[in-house]
């Protein structure tokens, strides 16, 4: 028999790192699918709504005299005529939302959606990156891994791929 005890001793930062590892794994199991869809909806929600509070009460999608206001006394974009941003916006923050919930399209309109990110970041509010900047990184993940499985965009490319 022997004095000395072969059982392990207790030791922390072991069991710290086999329960780090263990966490790890796990989050590398969430699917881009949903990672996918929950940025398409997220980006989508917000465009949509900055969409909405540039149409006239009451319609659809006509733009309203409040909208181009701010395009000419608040936001002052350089090189753009007022009437002609806010139509531009009005467009953009209704169709391009429509394509990410869809799945159509998807690194076309976060490309769209991030330029234009960009344009408010940089001439209209520049203190605003808390905002933007979470919004960018959604539009970057989309426009680099596209709209996952949940999408038209994978059943189109899906249907692509039987064809050949």
């Amino acid at each position: 028999m022997s004095l000395v005890s072969t059982s392990r001793v207790f030791d922390p930062a072991r069991l710290a790192l086999r329960l780090f590892g263990g966490v790890s794994r796990l989050f590398e199991r969430i699917p881009h699918s949903l990672l996918a869809l929950i940025a398409r909806l997220s980006i989508a929600s917000a465009f949509w709504a900055s969409a909405r509070t540039k149409v006239e009460e009451g319609t659809l999608f006509t733009l309203s005299d409040n909208a181009v206001y701010l395009f000419r006394e608040e936001y002052r974009l350089p090189l753009l005529p007022p009437e002609i941003a806010a139509q531009l916006a009005l467009f953009n923050e209704h169709a391009m939302p429509i394509l990410l919930v869809l799945g159509l399209a998807s690194r076309f309109a976060a490309a769209v959606l991030l330029a234009m990110t960009l344009v408010i970041q940089l001439f209209v509010y520049p203190d605003a990156y808390s905002v933007h900047g979470p919004w960018a990184v959604c539009l970057l993940y989309l426009m680099k891994y596209g709209a996952g499985g949940v999408s038209l965009d994978y059943l189109i490319s899906r249907r692509v791929e039987e064809g050949r």
